[in-house]
């Protein structure tokens, strides 16, 4: 079969300081491939529906499956849906991906039977079954995963090995677009899948299953070595969870004389635990490290079930200071905010060395915070729930929210992109110029274009084709059960030494799975 794998358009956040490397659709185009599919990709993040257009035409696709990562990407999908079926009846479209497998049959209700199904869970594992199943004529509802309008097939599965999926990079068009701060161009790599632990904002874990899978150090050394760009984002939750396998990875690297340079994402617990493994990483390329406090007070991390304290979160920033990486840093913004406690914010932020982002809270299908908040939503528009949003009642009106918001958010971008700061990025800059890559430059002039409180209001005008359904009654107490995508598998699941395993669990505060 000839299959067209969609990521659609960018993000609010994703128009100004990144654009990944869409890895997750790379996989499933490769799992695809090694089926023995004709395979091809398009990602709107780099370019337009009229190209997309163009392609459908000249390819002739007989399946097109859609990337539903992000919940605010969803009517996207579904309006290309519709217009695809208008034109091309016979193509058979899916969507999969991390925010549609839970709201699955949601979606499938507003698709009005122009998408033929829902392939929930990891995509990789099963693609390849779902198209040998539409090719022959046999019932898609055998494949694991598989949700139609008529029911539901068995539940999905892991992909037996991380070592034997790889992504199909060379079907992406366009691999000079994707870049992540000063790293102009990035590449994006996988080096484990899943979380352990059990954040109440976050769904990582409720899609894995709370388990942890590693890649082997050779074959992720493999992978590296093919990689044509110098910056590499890697994309793991939580980064060197398990210390033996991030320093097996590094003393590959090394013997194979591998350069790039690196940015990741870890907890300040891991970062505290595993010291040695960082400093390694630091020596071999790691330039950029994102930690993501949440909160700057101790009632917001009980909150939100980080069981980090605030001493510690601040003794992780001095020493990754240490090692001389540039920090990044994430806090929510709470709707209860007030004027005051937006200005103690950003008072806290230009009192650090470190870049800081701030992120809005927002319920998301398949997180705790979901199931207790989701009546009290203020929209159901799919659009806004980008964490840059307002989606819950604020304490200030919401157009003082907003400006709040974007007051905080200006006065952190002027710190680190302010004409000051731009004196120690020339020279990167003028060698990104030289070298033909414009994401990072261009970057730099976008934000006042993009952070708007008047356009952000505004979004919440738009007329929504696509709504969400009105939610139940809050619950006080979730059942874990109902939240899986994956469901637990236990210890067996965790590629984890007991040692590690036991600090997850001291870190953690929810019940045992």
């Amino acid at each position: 079969m000839k299959v067209l794998a969609v990521h659609p358009s960018a993000l609010m956040y994703t128009k100004v300081f990144l654009r990944l490397e869409p890895l997750g659709l790379e996989l499933v185009a490769g799992a695809a491939r090694n089926a023995g599919h004709d395979v091809r990709i398009i990602d709107l993040q780099a370019e337009t529906h009229e190209d997309y257009w163009k392609l459908v035409d000249e390819f002739q696709p007989d399946a097109v499956c859609y990337s539903g990562s992000y919940l605010a990407n969803v009517p996207e999908i579904l309006d290309l849906c519709r217009e695809t079926r208008y034109r091309f009846p016979q193509v058979f479209q899916f969507i999969g991906g991390h925010s549609v497998s839970f709201i699955a049959k949601d979606v499938l209700d507003l698709s009005e039977g122009t998408v033929n199904c829902i392939l929930k869970g990891e995509g990789d594992a099963t693609v390849g079954l779902l198209l040998d199943a539409v090719q022959n004529g046999t019932d898609i509802l055998e494949v694991p995963g598989t949700i139609t309008l008529d029911g539901e097939g068995p539940p999905p599965i892991f992909v037996k090995s991380l070592d034997e999926v790889r992504p199909a990079r060379d079907l992406l068009r366009h691999r000079n677009k994707y870049f992540i701060g000063t790293l102009d161009p990035a590449a994006s790599i996988e080096f484990a899948r899943g979380c352990p632990w059990d954040c109440t904002f976050c769904s990582a874990w409720t899609f894995y299953g709370r388990s942890y899978r590693t890649a082997s150090p050779q074959v992720i050394a493999d992978e590296l070595e093919e990689i044509k760009e110098p910056g590499i984002f890697i994309v793991d939750d939580v980064a060197f969870v398990h210390e033996e396998h991030g320093m097996a990875i590094a003393n590959e690297i090394k013997k194979r004389g591998i350069k790039k340079e690196y940015y990741l994402e870890t907890r300040a617990d891991v970062l505290l635990r595993n010291k040695e493994v960082f400093k390694v990483w630091s020596e071999i390329g790691l330039s950029y490290i994102f930690i993501g406090l949440e909160a700057v007070d101790e009632e917001g991390l009980k909150q939100f079930r980080k069981r980090v304290s605030l001493d510690k979160n601040f003794e992780a920033l001095e020493y990754a200071r240490s090692l001389g990486l540039i920090v990044a840093i994430n806090i929510i913004a709470d709707p209860s905010w007030d004027r005051a406690r937006f200005e103690a914010v950003r008072q806290w932020c230009l009192e650090i060395p470190d870049i800081v982002n701030i992120s809005v809270t927002t319920p998301y299908p398949g997180t705790e915070i979901w199931h207790k908040e989701a009546r009290r939503l203020t929209t159901r528009d799919y659009r806004l729930f980008d964490i840059q949003h307002a989606v819950l009642p604020t304490t200030l009106p919401l157009p003082e929210f907003y400006e709040e918001l974007v007051k905080t958010q200006q006065v952190l971008n002027t710190k680190h992109m302010g004409w000051q700061a731009l004196k120690d990025t020339a020279g990167i800059a003028v060698n990104l110029l030289k070298n033909g890559q414009t994401n990072f430059v261009k970057m730099l002039w976008k934000f006042n274009s993009v952070f708007n409180p008047e356009l952000q209001l505004a979004d919440h005008q738009r007329p929504a084709r696509y709504l969400m359904p009105v939610q139940p009654d809050a619950v006080d107490k979730v059942d874990r059960n109902d939240l899986y995508v994956h469901g637990p598998g236990g210890r067996k699941t965790r590629a984890l030494d007991d040692a590690t395993e036991t600090f997850v669990d001291k870190t953690r505060m929810g019940e045992d799975a």
